[in-house]
């Protein structure tokens, strides 16, 4: 039975007539009076031992009542901590005349503060050439999309000053984790301690190679009789599919922990299955449309997984559960979405009829 902690004034009051029992013709209800005076002061520090005692109760465990201290100095006991921001970084198309030479160095712009800089020389053949980039600052604000166009903050001769993100986007940008996320890996690293290469120690490893990697599957013999596959996703991205500089970091991460027995580990994205729907909603307003978005991105996050099925009952359910919402139809889809080897429904949008 959970222990009720009595606010100041009720202490007070118990302490007060605890001493008129003892003390019987006295009062010590009074403020003024030598014995008011004493109760109210002893009911003071025993709050404070309260208190005192119940932050001792929230941190005895590193679980959701523990604030940074307690998940902090447990992690310390395992040689966990927060990881670190990490940079972006990608592809960006160049053109210019043949022959002219972009060095090392050389910084590009997105706006005044977004800035990149070039990982290697580059001296083109053709008209047009790529060139690898890495954000000059680390966090999610470094990435870009496809297509978005940057600008070199200082002229080179032969180089156009524009240049364009290319295909797969400027990725790989993260902020430093938070408390939850160290929190979540540390309640991991107490459920599933190592045990020497296990598919859960390949999940463990995949979740602390990227602070963008939110979560991990392993899986076996999927390429073949003793491989090994993980499957990573980045939750708290544009696109929850992770590009190329996370999943580099994955294999590199992996590669230096996994077993020397294992024949082959495969560092793989899922297959990405956009979900359109289509929903009529009662109201049907700009909030009610924001707040169905909304849930259905949290159910993604919470139920989508690389061959899982995504139950149309629990869709529906997420729609009912919007703020402000009073009706609603799913249109689209209209049975359970079934996923093969890989494949993960990811949320595509919604058409509104």
């Amino acid at each position: 039975m959970a222990f009720s902690i009595p606010d100041l004034n009720t202490t007070r009051q118990q302490i007060a007539a605890d001493i008129e029992a003892h003390l019987p013709g006295t009062e010590a209800r009074t403020r003024r009076s030598t014995l008011g005076v004493l109760a109210f002061a002893l009911a003071g520090a025993v709050q404070g031992l309260h208190a005192h005692i119940d932050y001792r109760y929230r941190n005895f465990l590193p679980d959701e009542l523990a604030d940074a201290e307690g998940v902090e100095r447990w992690a310390r006991r395992f040689k966990l901590w927060y990881r670190a921001a990490t940079s972006a970084g990608g592809l960006v198309t160049i053109s210019g005349t043949p022959g002219s030479t972009l060095l090392v160095g050389t910084t590009l712009q997105f706006t005044q503060d977004q800035l990149y800089t070039v990982r290697e020389d580059l001296t083109l053949t053709a008209s047009t050439g790529q060139v690898a980039v890495d954000a000059a600052t680390a966090g999610s604000s470094g990435n870009l999309p496809a297509g978005a166009r940057l600008t070199l903050v200082s002229p080179v001769v032969g180089i156009q000053s524009a240049a364009t993100v290319g295909a797969d986007g400027l990725t790989g940008g993260a902020d430093q984790e938070d408390l939850a996320g160290l929190r979540d890996r540390l309640h991991r690293r107490m459920a599933e301690p190592p045990q020497g290469g296990t598919l859960a120690d390949y999940e463990t490893w995949a979740l602390e190679s990227h602070t963008a990697i939110t979560r991990a599957w392993a899986t076996e013999h999927e390429q073949g009789t003793g491989s090994v596959v993980v499957r990573v996703v980045c939750d708290n991205q544009d696109s929850p599919i992770p590009g190329a500089e996370v999943l580099e970091a994955a294999e590199a991460y992996i590669g230096e922990r996994r077993p020397a027995g294992r024949r082959s580990v495969y560092l793989l994205p899922p297959v990405e299955a956009p979900v359109q729907y289509q929903i009529r909603a009662v109201p049907n307003t700009l909030q009610v449309r924001a707040a169905i978005e909304a849930e259905l991105r949290d159910l993604h996050r919470r139920e989508a997984e690389p061959g899982a099925t995504l139950l149309l009952s629990h869709i529906r359910e997420a729609v009912s559960l919007a703020s402000g919402e009073t009706d609603n139809a799913v249109l689209y889809p209209t049975a359970d979405l079934l996923h093969g080897t890989g494949q993960m429904p990811t949320f595509g949008g919604i058409t509104w009829a």
